[in-house]
């Protein structure tokens, strides 16, 4: 890949480090039944080590210029789809498949984040997911209450996942080298999800409490039920003075379930 013309719109920046690729597939654990999605296989140099792991192995590339790249890897068990995966409906994408359980892997470009992991999160249908981000955005998926990192995708994310940090990556491991370090994160589907009356009214109550950071909750839950909100909140020593950082995802889903 000497000559290859990396495109910054695409947030191209290839993985060099053999030990860091060890480490992100080892981390995953792929069972018999297994499917994996990779996201962005770019020259292929984690995709090499997947196809490996003896299951079939689709990975979603949107840069059609790097096919001469992965038809090199020589496997039964590899598909390359040319489509954008923030498009593809990961259902019908996969239908032609036996499996149980779908591990994806990725090394994430920074401008798409967020929305691929929202993806994946909304789409219910990823066990286990590994990906590699800017360690500052992997700071705030894994964040704690009463943090400056902690936010309204943290409570979202580690409603449906087990979050944990596998290994920091320097920014000297890429081609072309980013400008800020990364990290690899590894999300695992909760079986033991906290019980919500109302899903859609947890995740709207959760969002506008961090509509804007620096205001109480009084402020930012004017259009709720303020008086039954304080009257939970008193079973937690809190009130609607208290910012949406300081509350626990379990408190935030018992004011939705008594709202």
């Amino acid at each position: 890949m000497k000559d290859f013309d990396f495109k910054k719109s695409l947030g191209q920046n290839f993985l060099i480090d053999d030990n860091i690729k060890r480490k992100i597939v080892e981390s995953s654990k792929v069972k018999e039944d297994s499917i994996i999605i990779e996201v962005g296989p770019g020259s292929g140099a984690i995709t090499k080590l997947l196809v490996k792991k003896g299951v079939p192995v689709v990975a979603f590339e949107i840069d059609t210029r790097l096919k001469e790249e992965l038809s090199k890897i020589d496997s039964d068990n590899l598909e390359v789809v040319y489509e954008d995966f923030l498009k593809v409906n990961l259902k019908d994408a996969l239908k032609k498949y036996k499996y149980k359980h779908i591990s994806l892997i990725a090394n994430l470009p920074y401008y798409i984040t967020t929305p691929i992991i929202t993806k994946v999160m909304e789409e219910k249908e990823v066990n286990e997911m590994i990906v590699m981000v800017q360690k500052e955005v992997g700071d705030r998926f894994s964040a704690k209450p009463r943090t400056k990192d902690y936010n309204s995708l943290s409570v979202f994310l580690q409603y449906y996942f087990n979050i944990e940090k596998v290994c920091l990556v320097s920014k000297n491991c890429f081609v072309p080298k980013p400008k800020v370090d990364s990290i690899v994160i590894k999300f695992t589907r909760r079986d033991n999800l906290i019980k919500l009356n109302n899903e859609e009214l947890f995740f709207r109550l959760v969002k506008d409490s961090f509509k804007q950071k620096r205001k109480n909750l009084r402020n930012n839950l004017r259009s709720y039920n303020l008086d039954r909100i304080e009257e939970t909140l008193r079973t937690f020593d809190k009130d609607l003075t208290c910012r949406a950082e300081e509350l626990t995802i379990e408190e935030f889903a018992i004011i939705s379930n008594n709202l």
